[in-house]
């Protein structure tokens, strides 16, 4: 039974931010064992490597005791199938978010049918958190610490200090 009570978080969390964890705690309550799927970036430049990622995502779900992370390359549905995921977990922050991802639903729930898209509208107070602009402003040298959780906050600020140090 707790097989089919498992759901998938997947993205690249490049890096992790607060809307992500609001999605990740509201997962956990309503499923008996989630995985943060950290996808692996194809086409562009990451921030951050593949591994990092997980284990950044790993430190900012550490309190959430049925929340594991693991990594993956290629299509989701696999992944979905190997593990028996009975659901797929995405958050939502705007309209342009739910058009891409009921694209995606359809497009899952084609290749693999019986796995769910279950979309959570990201809380109000980080809907407009994005990994894309937490990446800009941090390259800039602004200050990201309200918008991701404390170890990814302190992953970023090492990185700037040994960029400033090469």
């Amino acid at each position: 039974m707790s097989e089919r009570r498992t759901a998938i978080c997947p993205g690249t969390f490049d890096p992790v931010h607060l809307g992500h964890l609001d999605i990740f705690e509201r997962a956990a309550a309503l499923f008996d064992r989630v995985i943060i799927l950290v996808a692996g970036v194809s086409g562009k430049e990451p921030l951050l490597p593949l591994a990092r990622r997980a284990e950044l995502a790993r430190a900012a779900a550490a309190h959430l005791e049925n929340v594991e992370v693991d990594t993956f390359e290629g299509l989701l549905v696999d992944y979905a199938r190997d593990i028996g995921a009975a659901a797929i977990v995405k958050g939502l922050r705007s309209i342009d978010d739910f058009q891409h991802e009921q694209q995606m639903a359809m497009m899952n729930r084609r290749l693999l049918p019986g796995t769910d898209t279950i979309l959570l509208v990201t809380s109000p107070q980080v809907q407009y958190i994005s990994s894309s602009l937490i990446r800009e402003i941090w390259a800039l040298g602004g200050d990201v610490r309200g918008f991701v959780p404390q170890p990814v906050a302190r992953a970023l600020e090492d990185m700037r200090h040994q960029s400033q140090q090469i």
